[in-house]
C-alpha cells in the first residue's frame, strides 16, 4: 500500500477533484450555465467533496477524518441528487448525466472503503495519543 504524505494522494480525492471538473464543465454551457441556483449549488456540492476530504486528512486524527469523509459522501449525494434535477430540465443528456452519476457513485464507494479501514484499523493520529505516547483505552502493561 502506496504511504499517503498529503491529502492529493489520497485516491478519493482524486476522483472528486475529477468529478469537480466535469461538474463545472458540463455548468458552464447552455441554459444549465443561466440556472444560477442549481448550477451554484451542484458546484459547491462538488467542490465540498473534495474539500472535506482535505479538510479531514489535515486534522491528524482518525475521528475526524472520519466525521469529514463522512461529510464528504453526503456532498456527493447532494452532487447525485442536483444531477437529477438537472437531467430533469434537460440541462443533461442521458450520457452526460450517466457519466457524472457513475462518477458520484464512484467517489461515494471509494470514500465508504476508505472509512471502513479507518473504523477497523488501530492506527489513530496524533491527537489520540495520551501524553506519554500510549493511545486512548489501551493500558501499559503492568
Amino acid at each position: 500500500m502506496a504511504t499517503i504524505e498529503r491529502s492529493e494522494d489520497i485516491e478519493a480525492w482524486k476522483m472528486a477533484r475529477e468529478l469537480t471538473r466535469l461538474v463545472y464543465e458540463k455548468t458552464s454551457v447552455g441554459r444549465f450555465s443561466r440556472d444560477f441556483g442549481l448550477k451554484d449549488q451542484i458546484r459547491c456540492a462538488a467542490v465540498s467533496v473534495m474539500s472535506n476530504i482535505a479538510e479531514g486528512y489535515e486534522r491528524d486524527g482518525t475521528k475526524e477524518f472520519l466525521h469529514f469523509l463522512s461529510m464528504a459522501k453526503g456532498s456527493c449525494g447532494e452532487v447525485r441528487s442536483h444531477l437529477h434535477v438537472a437531467l430533469d430540465q434537460k440541462y443533461l443528456s442521458c450520457d452526460e448525466f450517466s457519466l457524472l452519476h457513475e462518477r458520484a457513485v464512484g467517489v461515494s464507494r471509494v470514500l465508504s472503503g476508505v472509512m471502513r479501514y479507518l473504523r477497523d484499523t488501530p492506527i489513530r493520529g496524533e491527537k489520540y495519543k495520551t501524553p506519554h505516547g500510549e493511545r486512548e483505552g489501551c493500558t501499559s502493561p503492568s
